[in-house]
């Protein structure tokens, strides 16, 4: 089995970080890479993911996600890899085991904690079915970009952060007018 590198783009990369997917496909970059081969995710100098190639049609190389680092990235200068395209190398078996193993996260169930995850909006409507739909409207609409979720860890609703674009964002205009 092979040891490789994978450099994607910073907006495919924010996608990522967005939306829990199982796999990510690089188009066109399958090259040498077989189905099994484990691959280190890249972004900006930094591993986000230790993922295992998996079998696709055409040229696309299709990574499935073993273990994510998308909160805490693995720097990897020792990579030199070119950030400005996509671009897969092989990645000296040592080297890989190391930043393979600094990788955080767990893929174990019994390891995960239940959150709480909320999106809260004040809906004006004649009807609860026409605040839903509004709702998933103004969802649509705004999305991560604009709308921020409200995460807690189950029984510490004091730990409620608020989130957007997957980062965490103050959202009390009382302490952003103190800055």
């Amino acid at each position: 089995m092979a040891h490789w590198a994978v450099i994607i783009p910073v907006d495919r990369w924010a996608t990522e970080r967005l939306f829990h997917h199982d796999t990510v496909t690089v188009s066109g970059g399958a090259g040498p890479v077989e189905p099994d081969d484990e691959v280190l995710l890249v972004v900006g100098g930094e591993v986000v993911a230790l993922t295992q190639a998996v079998e696709a049609d055409g040229d696309d190389l299709v990574l499935a996600y073993l273990r994510r680092a998308f909160d805490e990235p693995v720097p990897a200068a020792e990579l030199r890899l070119d950030e400005h395209d996509v671009r897969i190398a092989a990645v000296d078996p040592a080297v890989f085991r190391r930043l393979a193993g600094a990788i955080g996260g767990t893929t174990a169930v019994g390891e995960k904690k239940t959150w709480l995850v909320s999106v809260a909006l004040p809906i004006e409507a004649q009807t609860p079915a026409e605040a839903v739909r509004q709702f998933w409207s103004h969802v649509l609409e705004l999305g991560p970009v604009e709308l921020p979720t409200y995460v807690w860890p189950s029984g510490d609703e004091l730990a409620m952060q608020a989130f957007v674009l997957g980062e965490e964002a103050n959202q009390d205009p009382e302490e952003e007018e103190e800055d």
